[in-house]
């Protein structure tokens, strides 16, 4: 039998409007519902649940908090009189009337508005909307599973100063506004925590200078209020291994992020060889499986933020899932970053996500599962702050025609100045107010001809990468998760990018443009753009001489 709600705005408040989505909610929620309208006296309304008794009450006011006082007294002596008291009432208003009636103790749970539909589907599916620490969810995984099709939310946070970092992790906690806190150490602490070789300059470079365990531990201990948001922070580019326990230990780290190919010499964040740090990696990676931890391999954005085309994106995306499932990860976080490079249009680049897609998620079985994290590229994000709010709205719609499970936000202040928390949470409330909007209905966007094209191109184009990698050396048994097979991958040219000229770990040779939307591998000399199957070619065919010579 469905459960039965009223719902009515009281006195002299003919605002309507919350009350009757609060009702249209419930009714996709299985409730049977009516509105009693505008302006129901209190006489009416008690009248109403006596004669129909419901199983809750909604009421709304949202004109002055000093009337509804008087007229919630009168409503709490009727509830009295006539034994009304087990029935369930909840009240809806603006955030002065919600203290108002907080004050009053008839209401068993308030909605001011300021946590969205999903804190609305949480009660209503009988879940309390202010939740325990167990109840919000313990691990990344229990989060996601209480939320979706809303999926969690994730913002980075790290400000030059401990001491305001600290403070911003209370703050951001006390507003239920995150479910994950993503610390972002500085390049000292990434690099130098264990051997305490800092660089004065690089103090609060990227991030907040952490120089004791005690200091991640007073982090996590500042997040337990609010929505209790779990806490995690980026791996670090050297003594790997200590810093993943230390993490543990201290932040209950919710997620590792670790890349397949980089924090090394390709990219200048640490002194490891490529061949050597992929080596290293895949034991980190191990490390966390053993432990149950969920794991992001963030590899392909690394060659995206670098300019490499679309297809080394596409492959990039399936070789780390591979590794971390070669390496025993059970949980898998695939991370989809946008507007890479920012010349990238919609179209196209929703086409390169959904064959990123297509590939990793053909890994899926009893033991690996793919949760899709989505976010906007931060070079997207335009410094005037007005235009990067839009970009910020605009690249959140798109990404949920992915269907996402977490959603990163990037601030939209991120080309201007690091995020604060008034940052974050301003961020945080445009993008849900974007998630909101595309979970009630929006145009499904992977059914677009052009878009089912390119995803197919894309996906031949990384099959003929990963082939060329598995067909570089026959005898091992595993080319594909190889270290040496991949550094050597990398400095063939096989996976490369235009940022890496130079480099003497990598080729350096590519060069790619976008045309159309989409970024492809291009000989600017003759002013073309370059098939996959001839880049690979050539690749091979000057390998293959080489090893002649030699």
């Amino acid at each position: 039998m469905k459960k039965y709600i009223i719902a009515a705005s009281i006195e002299n408040d003919v605002h309507v409007a919350g009350a009757y989505r609060f009702l249209k909610i419930a009714e996709q929620e299985g409730y049977k519902v009516d509105f009693l309208g505008p302006a129901t006296s209190i006489d009416k309304l008690v009248d109403t649940v006596r004669l129909k008794k419901p199983d809750i009450v909604g009421v709304s006011y949202r004109l002055t908090p000093e009337t509804l006082k008087t007229i919630l007294n009168e409503l709490k002596d009727k509830i009295r009189k006539y034994g009304l008291s087990n029935i369930r009432w909840i009240f809806g208003g603006t955030e002065p009337n919600c203290l108002v009636a907080k004050e009053s103790g008839i209401f068993e749970e308030i909605f001011d508005g300021t946590f969205g539909d999903e804190y609305t589907i949480s009660y209503l599916r009988g879940k309390k909307a202010s939740y325990s620490e167990k109840e919000y969810g313990r691990d990344v995984i229990e989060r996601i599973e209480k939320s979706y099709p809303y999926p969690i939310i994730r913002h980075h946070f790290g400000l030059p100063s401990y001491d305001d970092t600290l403070e911003g992790v209370r703050r951001i906690a006390e507003e239920k506004i995150l479910d994950v806190i993503s610390i972002a150490p500085d390049q000292n602490t990434q690099e130098h925590f264990f051997d305490k070789k800092y660089k004065a300059s690089l103090d609060g470079a990227g991030g907040v200078p952490i120089r004791t365990e005690e200091e991640f531990k007073k982090l996590y201990d500042e997040s337990r209020r609010g929505n209790y948001p779990l806490l995690r922070c980026y791996s670090g580019t050297n003594d790997v291994f200590k810093m993943a326990q230390m993490l543990k230990n201290t932040i209950n780290n919710a997620w590792a992020a670790i890349p397949l190919c980089w924090y090394n010499v390709l990219d200048g964040r640490g002194p490891r060889e490529v061949e050597e740090s992929i080596r290293e990696n895949q034991m980190l990676m191990k490390w966390h499986a053993d432990r149950n931890i969920p794991v992001e391999v963030n590899e392909a954005h690394h060659w995206g933020l670098r300019d490499a085309h679309d297809a080394i994106y596409v492959a990039a995306s399936y070789i780390a899932a591979y590794n971390a499932k070669k390496m025993g990860v059970k949980n898998y976080i695939a991370q989809f970053m946008f507007n890479v490079p920012p010349a990238t249009s919609p179209k196209m680049d929703l086409a390169k996500m959904l064959a990123s897609i297509e590939l990793v998620e053909s890994l899926q079985d009893d033991n690996f599962r793919v949760y899709r994290q989505a976010r906007a590229g931060l070079a997207s994000m335009p410094q005037d702050l007005f235009e990067a709010k839009g970009q910020l709205a605009s690249s959140a719609y798109l990404s949920m025609a992915i269907k996402p499970h977490i959603y990163h936000v990037v601030g939209f202040c991120e080309a201007h100045h690091a995020a604060t928390p008034d940052d974050i949470i301003e961020s945080v409330k445009i993008t849900k107010a974007v998630i909101n909007n595309t979970l009630r209905g929006m145009a499904d966007f992977t059914k677009d001809l052009d878009i089912l094209k390119r995803k197919e191109e894309l996906i031949n184009d990384a099959m003929v990468i990963i082939n060329a990698i598995n067909d570089l050396n026959t005898l091992c048994s595993d080319p594909l998760s190889d270290p040496h097979i991949l550094s050597l991958a990398i400095k063939l040219g096989i996976l490369d990018a235009p940022h890496l000229k130079g480099n003497k770990s990598a080729s350096g040779l590519l060069t790619t443009k976008v045309i159309n939307g989409a970024c492809y591998a291009y000989d600017y000399e003759n002013n073309r753009i370059i098939k996959e199957e001839e880049r690979i070619y050539n690749i091979i065919q000057n390998y293959q001489k080489l090893i002649i010579v030699a």
